[in-house]
């Protein structure tokens, strides 16, 4: 079997960890490939598209051509369409289809950390992360809530309206990130707060942390955000996101290839990007 090439491209491509992370998939998998980065500019994709990414096995897509490369694509699977975004490309028999594997590393990584989405869930934040982990939450039937900036008040208020038109059993609110009251049984951070360098940071106060039973933050530099340390700190369970982010590439791979891999070789890999990512500093 010849050796299968696949890359990550984005613009600009900076320090990703997804080259280290799917090098060690392919390896576990037994599957002779090679994984590099691409940095494209936006202007420069659609020429890319056909003379470079159209040779690939595979590639996956971030920042800014997460959705700049749907037109380009043959397909789209379900959930891509729903989104309205592409994270990973498989290119078989010369057609390109379009996924999203975000949304599903989002679930196993909940599920890896034992966090059961039940009860009060609070998602802070309503942007791109904070839209894909609602869509999951709406499509398991959970009530839920964003929580964020008085600025952003119309944003959560469209968010909200997308979701209830798409999906219109849905449950959901939104209020204010620092008017925060009561119990909450999930928190999820789906802001960049408390992301390096500003690791000290925290995107709500000690006491409202205080009163949630379970945090994921989304942010995986550093590898605790301050939100998990004083979660834990509190006795609450806690997860940062480098487990999200190691899951949605072991997606990617079984749509390029049908891989399927162990919990405990994929909890392994964890540890691994989590001690190379210290390792860059």
């Amino acid at each position: 079997m010849s050796k299968k090439h696949y890359a990550v491209i984005g613009h600009p491509i900076g320090h990703t960890m997804s080259p280290f992370i799917h090098k060690k998939l392919f390896d576990l998998a037994g599957i002779d490939a090679d994984y590099t980065k691409l940095d494209i500019a936006p202007e420069r994709l659609g020429d890319e598209f056909e003379s470079t990414l159209r040779g690939l096995d595979g590639y996956n897509v971030t920042i800014p051509h997460k959705q700049a490369i749907i037109p380009f694509l043959d397909s789209l699977d379900d959930k891509a369409k729903m989104y309205g975004s592409v994270n990973t490309v498989s290119n078989i028999d010369g057609r390109a289809k379009g996924y999203t594997t975000d949304p599903d590393g989002f679930i196993k990584a909940i599920e890896a950390a034992g966090i059961d989405l039940d009860g009060r869930i609070m998602i802070l934040g309503c942007g791109g992360v904070a839209r894909t982990i609602a869509y999951e939450i709406a499509l398991r039937g959970k009530p839920f809530e964003f929580a964020v900036r008085r600025q952003s008040v119309g944003k959560a208020g469209l968010l909200c309206l997308d979701i209830t038109r798409k999906l219109p059993e849905t449950q959901v609110s939104f209020g204010l990130i620092d008017q925060i009251i009561g119990e909450v049984d999930v928190l999820i951070n789906a802001t960049p707060v408390g992301m390096y360098p500003n690791c000290d940071e925290q995107p709500i106060h000690n006491c409202a942390i205080g009163r949630c039973h379970a945090v994921f933050d989304a942010i995986y530099n550093p590898l605790e955000t301050a939100l998990v340390k004083r979660a834990k700190a509190n006795g609450a369970k806690a997860e940062g996101g480098m487990s999200m982010l190691v899951w949605q590439a072991v997606v990617a791979q079984k749509h390029w290839n049908g891989t399927e891999f162990d919990s405990e070789d994929i909890k392994k890999l964890c540890v691994e990007a989590a001690e190379e990512m210290k390792n860059r500093g």
